[in-house]
């Protein structure tokens, strides 16, 4: 099997579950946060680094790869894993989000969407067959399926037809995917924000037999609330015995409230991307540190953090290399907001094990946060 999931525990406090996900390339402690690689690396930070931040599986895109270097050069280095000179678990993403969001012309057909790249405006097209010919190819430890992801917010009837021709798309998608002993397949339901409707898709998706399943459709502008609302209506519908991933979430308040509600899998750019605009993320909180306040503040980013950055060097050193625009400093922001976050997966990992995770959601929303009830409108 190219996947097996082990469902070692569940918070007596939540729906909060402990497990390990077993993959070709390492075994997957989850809950897990994924550090995401675009274009086969994580920006400003090193696979060696990766690993010694405690990453065990990173995310790469399909859509990106597909426009560059391509996936014909990515498996004729022996996929992405030889590519990048990385050993552990890699999942790669079906493309559809970056096909929606990055193409402004564009046209969705039964067949599949006409696209124009972001990079040239050459036109293109993806189907459910070359999104898994693209996948197979890179080589990815889990792959998704081809799907389309509506916008919020999105009249009815819309995410209706959206959801059904996702589902008819999995199906196609399943059926062309020609490497099962090795990459194992995930489903991703939809449903918009009507609970009925994510109630009939993740029915569909479900259906369909497969190593996990993905949460779609959440984090593209909604409340924190509705996200919420959706989770709690979705993930009891999932099979308990394999993983469920949240896609495209990473801040701080909403991988507490999704673990709570049962997810075991995230990502998002959030950390990185913030880390090269000079925020950061510390047990006390969001620091800023390009501000003028740190211009002579000799001491570590997060005196409670034990990570490279705050081992070696000072908020005046980061907010200098920041504002003068330095790589060195995107590195050192970049390489404290992954371990921040890894991190704090551990610790809510400990908390399920020692069934007090909703005492831990307290505790770190007092110290990050400033109060202990989340209001569902968090800046990470």
């Amino acid at each position: 099997m190219a996947l097996r999931y082990e469902l070692i525990k569940t918070c007596s406090q939540s729906q909060a579950r402990l497990g390990r996900i077993h993959t070709p390339h390492g075994i997957i402690d989850t809950p897990v946060f994924m550090p995401v690689g675009t274009l086969a690396t994580v920006k400003t930070v090193s696979p060696e680094e990766l690993k010694e931040l405690g990453s065990d599986i990173i995310l790469a895109n399909t859509y990106h790869l597909f426009l560059r270097p391509g996936h014909e050069i990515v498996q004729e280095a022996g996929g992405l894993h030889s590519f990048m000179n990385w050993d552990r678990a890699i999942l790669t993403d079906s493309g559809g989000f970056q096909v929606f969001s990055l193409s402004k012309l564009r046209k969705i057909t039964e067949e599949g969407v006409s696209f124009r790249s972001h990079l040239s405006g050459e036109s293109l097209f993806i189907s459910p067959e070359k999104a898994m010919e693209i996948q197979n190819a890179l080589g990815a430890d889990i792959i998704m399926a081809f799907d389309e992801c509506p916008p919020y917010p999105a009249e009815r009837e819309y995410v209706k037809e959206s959801l059904e021709r996702t589902t008819r798309w999995l199906h196609r998608c399943k059926q062309a995917h020609r490497r099962k002993e090795e990459q194992a397949l995930f489903g991703i339901v939809q449903g918009g924000m009507y609970p009925d409707l994510r109630q009939e898709s993740a029915k569909q998706i479900t259906d369909v037999d497969l190593p996990g399943y993905a949460i779609g459709g959440l984090s593209v502008g909604e409340p924190k609330p509705l996200m919420y609302e959706a989770l709690e209506e979705t993930v009891p519908l999932l099979p308990p015995g394999k993983p469920r991933y949240l896609m495209g979430v990473g801040s701080p308040d909403a991988l507490v409230e999704g673990v709570i509600r049962g997810v075991d899998m995230f990502d998002c750019v959030l950390p990185t991307r913030i880390a090269r605009n000079g925020t950061t993320m510390t047990s006390q909180g969001r620091v800023v540190i390009r501000n003028a306040a740190y211009a002579r503040d000799f001491g570590p980013l997060d005196p409670e953090c034990d990570c490279y950055t705050c081992r070696h060097y000072s908020r005046a050193y980061l907010r200098h290399l920041i504002k003068s625009d330095e790589t060195f400093g995107f590195r050192l922001t970049t390489i404290h907001n992954l371990h921040f976050l890894l991190t704090l997966m551990k610790r809510v990992r400990q908390a399920i094990q020692q069934d007090r995770l909703l005492d831990f959601r307290r505790e770190f929303f007092e110290s990050y946060y400033g109060t202990s009830e989340p209001d569902g409108t968090r800046n990470f």
